[in-house]
């Protein structure tokens, strides 16, 4: 695995800007181990998969999605410390890691962990291992953008909790005040206004809006264009006032706040 930093302004927790991560010879050679042992990367059935739209229990904390369409994939990950989801791969899909508080890290096949912070963001290309721990004593909270969709495109390699092997879980819960809802703006979207526990607001913006009213509360700024998926490449804005990249005016963002 590589790993590599771009430097723009105002898109890393650590001041260092996006981290990504890309498979090596030991994530192909891993997964080409995987394969021949028998485990299978499986494809959501995006009319019959209705779990998928509740929030999702797992051993480390909870997982729930924000948002959701034909093409684009958004969830939030709450670790509870000290614990970690497992290692696997998506073989198919682009993954980002947004994280929106707490402390952790993430780590590879071969390489010494990536900690992430508040405001950082972490690029994970496809094919590319990775774990991701709570290291603080405050709950770890993550956005994980995932392009193209396909939620059952997992195979885990290690785990805390003897899932290595298994697929992705398909037991959920329903919270009666926290529901997704059909965007109507949108073809096949649905999202949630807030998190369950009301600390974040999710919203469909304009660039324009997003230029023209900064507001202090934005964390980040997610274009959901259909050139991001066929080019593996999302560009991410910030609410860090040091990130000085101009939003598209004419493109439309699912922004994450700070709940008041």
């Amino acid at each position: 695995m590589t790993v590599t930093y771009e430097t723009r302004a105002g898109t890393g927790g650590t001041g260092t800007g996006i981290v990504r991560m890309d498979a090596g010879r030991a994530d192909i050679a891993q997964l080409r181990r995987l394969v021949r042992a028998g485990s299978r990367a499986l494809n959501e059935q995006f009319d019959d998969d209705a779990h998928l739209d509740r929030i999702i229990p797992k051993p480390w904390g909870h997982e729930y999605r924000a948002y959701v369409d034909d093409f684009f994939d958004l969830w939030s990950l709450h670790i509870d410390t000290p614990h970690s989801t497992s290692i696997h791969v998506h073989p198919r899909k682009l993954t980002y890691l947004l994280c929106l508080g707490g402390q952790g890290a993430t780590t590879g096949l071969d390489r010494e962990d990536i900690r992430i912070a508040a405001g950082s963001v972490l690029r994970i290309a496809r094919g590319t291992f990775h774990g991701t721990r709570n290291m603080g004593d405050d709950p770890l909270e993550l956005i994980e953008v995932e392009v193209p969709r396909n939620k059952f495109d997992l195979m885990r390699l290690q785990d805390d909790y003897n899932r290595a092997g298994t697929a992705y879980e398909s037991q959920s819960v329903e919270h009666p005040r926290n529901t997704m809802r059909a965007v109507p703006s949108l073809p096949n979207a649905r999202m949630r206004k807030t998190s369950p526990d009301r600390r974040f607001r999710f919203e469909l913006r304009t660039g324009m809006d997003i230029f023209y009213r900064r507001r202090p509360e934005d964390i980040f700024h997610i274009p959901l264009c259909v050139s991001g998926v066929v080019n593996s490449d999302v560009e991410i804005l910030t609410g860090n006032p040091a990130d000085t990249r101009r939003p598209l005016m004419d493109r439309t963002y699912l922004s994450i706040s700070r709940n008041h």
